[in-house]
């Protein structure tokens, strides 16, 4: 089985988040999706909302499809890194191929993040494309590991999670129609997060 590892802040969980992880699934790339939240305590993310909402909201998400799962490896009260989740996962999976989700955004400095040079060696990173990357020259950067680097080539809306906790903090809950599924800005009404 393919499973691919999907890692994000998740803050909040969009309707782009599940696109990516349908189309993949749909186009056969991977068998299995895992979300991955970040934890709290990672240092590029300043503006998160606990962990234990990001995950609730995920589950929501990950409930209505049972190809999809959501792992709390990240939610840790240190910091745990995409190497370290990955090594978990290919632990857990001994039988299985482990296939790390991102966008070519992330791709263009993977060399730089902790133990990215074995994450590339290692693992099949599976790249969605994202605007403002060009995907030839990161073919090209990166052309020891291409056969690891597998191209979704996927159209996708970008939808931004800033855009939605701005909209949220406006309290503008009709505009998130499109964005964010029902069951999740409901939740967010609820437990009334981003609102301040």
């Amino acid at each position: 089985m393919k499973i691919g590892v999907f890692g994000g802040s998740f803050n909040p969980p969009h309707k782009m988040h599940i696109d990516i992880a349908e189309k993949l699934l749909d186009k056969h790339y991977v068998d299995k999706v895992i979300y991955v939240p970040t934890g709290g305590q990672y240092k590029y993310k300043s503006n998160l909302i606990d962990d234990q909402k990001r995950y609730e909201m995920l589950k929501l998400i990950t409930d209505k499809d049972e190809r999809l799962m959501v792992s709390d490896n990240e939610l840790k009260d240190y910091v745990v890194y995409t190497c370290e989740t990955l090594a978990y996962f290919k632990e857990k999976y001994p039988e299985d191929e482990i296939y790390f989700i991102c966008g070519t955004d992330n791709l263009s400095y993977m060399d730089k993040w902790k133990n990215g040079e074995d994450i590339l060696r290692n693992y099949k990173i599976l790249v969605v494309d994202r605007e403002g990357n060009d995907v030839n020259e990161l073919l090209e950067k990166f052309s020891q590991y291409k056969n690891n680097i597998v191209v979704a080539p996927i159209e996708l809306n970008n939808i931004s999670s800033t855009e939605i906790r701005e909209l949220i903090k406006k309290r503008k809950y009709d505009e998130l129609e499109g964005l964010v599924p029902k069951y999740v800005i409901q939740y967010i009404k609820e437990n009334k997060l981003y609102e301040s």
